[in-house]
């Protein structure tokens, strides 16, 4: 799946939109977000925000008025996707914001032929992929310092 084509769809709340990056820059932009919510807010090592695996998902934007308000990623392996690095600025969440990027995110897996999603949840956020029909298998276990939960759901 390229990040570089074009695919808008409009948010279910005004004021916003989730498309794929179209560019270069604007990747870099979503990872610089990131890094601001991983690593400053959360204090995420970088090298465990810095996975090496960039090159190969599709990353998803929302922007409004001109600027990035969230961004998340979606990699492919076989017919599941594994979605991470969901990221919302700060003054922007509460908003319908990450809602709207994990919702995107589905329908990209589908348009990819893709069956099942799949991710690790920090167990703060557990709550809002319970609401969108994800489902906690295993126990709670720490990911970079940070409790998490891994949840899955199927999107046929």
């Amino acid at each position: 799946m390229s990040g570089t084509s074009l695919h808008s769809r409009q948010s279910p709340r005004p004021g916003f939109e989730v498309r794929r990056i179209v560019a270069d820059d604007e990747l870099q932009e979503a990872v610089r977000l990131r890094y601001d919510v991983f690593c400053v807010e959360q204090g995420v090592p970088v090298r465990e925000e810095v996975d090496g695996r960039d090159h190969q998902g599709l990353h998803l934007v929302a922007t409004g008025n001109g600027e990035l308000l969230g961004t998340c990623r979606i990699v492919m392996v076989g017919s599941t996707a594994q979605f991470s690095r969901l990221a919302v600025r700060s003054w922007a969440r509460r908003r319908g914001v990450a809602t709207a990027l994990l919702r995107a995110a589905e329908d990209e897996t589908r348009a990819a032929g893709g069956r099942r999603m799949v991710l690790h949840a920090q167990t703060y956020a557990r709550k809002l992929y319970e609401r969108a029909g994800y489902r906690a298998h295993g126990r709670v276990f720490w990911e970079a310092g940070i409790e998490h939960v891994a949840m899955e759901k199927r999107l046929d």
